[in-house]
């Protein structure tokens, strides 16, 4: 006679596994499917804290606690690791981001019958989910989204409206994409929306790229206690705590390195951060392609006393040579989805011996290590992150030495 089978752990795509590899949604290690396919709630099963949970394709995991969400941030870095036979030489706590914590979101809209619907698509659909409500953002940008709700209601096009919100140190920067403002009516309104809600930023892209409609004065973001321009579009770390997190570990792993590459530096989110914990007596390279991210760092640095230099590179197509690299003490990569595979070819024929490796695709980051490995570096500490809560996208931070 068969017996109840228990879910042993979670897939990469947020399904409970059992010993033998079937797959049950919604379902968390210590739950129990029963003879009958029923589940059976084990202890770490709990109520979703969002009444769209299910349906909104923003989060997989709200019915599994604490202690489910940590194992399997901590489990999507170690399964990568050792599935390129890297050996982790120091495992450390992973770093949950909490509740309400979001700084960034991208939403879409559509404008209907008796109203529009905003927010984020279902699960597996390009349907929209018309949120009231969102743990995971900031309360800055949940009191936008009735507003901005409306706002498409009354002033949007036939067509899907693409929306991204960031918080800014002067407030919301919104930018809004397929959203034509025909009519003089429409572009007082949308100025009337930015002055009302008091808008840091309000860009449109009616297919040109972004447009600048409304800024009372220039959008910046701090980093490490200096104010960085902020582009419209510009990459952020979605939450200030894995920000810092990630920081914390990067200036201890990189102790008394004198001369620093941080290589797909952005806006300039961890030179600025180093070159800080350095004193006064680290230089460190910025060294970014896209021209409106270095530009921005490239203006900071200004105010850094020299201890931070920008250089303007594509680093998939250019990346610093081996030569290049034996003039810096350590590197700091924190490189797109898709990994960093020319940069990191150039580091391991490189003399350099120390790399902080920051990433939000555990798979390309462990082809990558992998191929540090080969080339004699350790895989010596390893910080599992989740960034986005309840949502299988895992990031981490990494040392490697040799």
């Amino acid at each position: 006679m068969s017996s109840a089978r228990e879910i042993v752990r979670i897939a990469a795509k947020g399904d409970g596994v059992t010993e033998n590899g079937e797959h049950f949604a919604r379902a968390v290690p210590g739950d129990l499917i029963e003879t009958d396919a029923t589940l059976s709630r084990g202890p770490h099963h709990i109520d979703p804290v969002c009444r769209h949970f299910g349906i909104c394709g923003g989060c997989q995991l709200q019915h599994g606690d604490d202690t489910v969400l940590r194992r399997f941030v901590r489990e999507r870095v170690v399964n990568a690791a050792e599935g390129q036979g890297l050996k982790i030489g120091e495992l450390l706590d992973e770093h949950l981001s909490p509740t309400h914590s979001r700084r960034r979101a991208g939403l879409h809209a559509l404008r209907v019958k008796d109203g529009a619907v905003l927010g984020f698509k279902e699960a597996g659909a390009h349907r929209l989910v018309n949120l009231s409500e969102c743990p995971v953002l900031a309360p800055q940008l949940v009191d936008l989204i009735d507003p901005l709700r409306e706002f498409v209601a009354n002033h949007g096009p036939k067509g899907n409206v693409d929306l991204a919100l960031t918080q800014c140190d002067q407030g919301i920067d919104l930018g809004l994409t397929h959203f034509p403002l025909e009519g003089l009516a429409a572009i007082e309104a949308a100025l009337d929306f930015a002055q009302t809600h008091g808008l840091a930023r309000l860009t449109v892209d009616q297919g040109y790229g972004a447009e600048i409609q409304w800024e009372p004065e220039p959008a910046t973001v701090t980093l490490s206690a200096l104010p960085v321009s902020l582009p419209p579009g510009a990459f952020l770390q979605a939450t200030p705590d894995a920000e810092a997190r990630m920081i914390a570990d990067a200036a201890e792993w990189l102790g008394g390195a004198r001369i620093v590459a941080d290589l797909f530096s952005g806006l300039g989110t961890f030179a600025f951060a180093l070159a800080r914990a350095g004193k006064g007596d680290r230089k460190v390279l910025a060294a970014e392609a896209d021209q409106a991210a270095h530009l921005a760092c490239k203006a900071a640095t200004a105010r850094t006393g020299g201890s931070v230099i920008a250089l303007h590179r594509d680093l998939f197509r250019n990346p610093l040579q081996a030569s290049e690299l034996g003039r810096f003490d350590a590197a700091l990569l924190d490189p797109p989805r898709a990994g960093a595979k020319a940069q990191i070819a150039q580091i391991a024929a490189s003399s350099l011996s120390r790399v902080v490796y920051v990433s939000c695709n555990p798979s390309s980051w462990a082809r990558d290590g992998a191929v540090l490995a080969e080339a004699g570096f350790k895989l010596k500490r390893l910080r599992p992150v989740g960034q986005f809560r309840w949502s299988t996208h895992v990031e981490l931070a990494s040392l490697f030495e040799r």
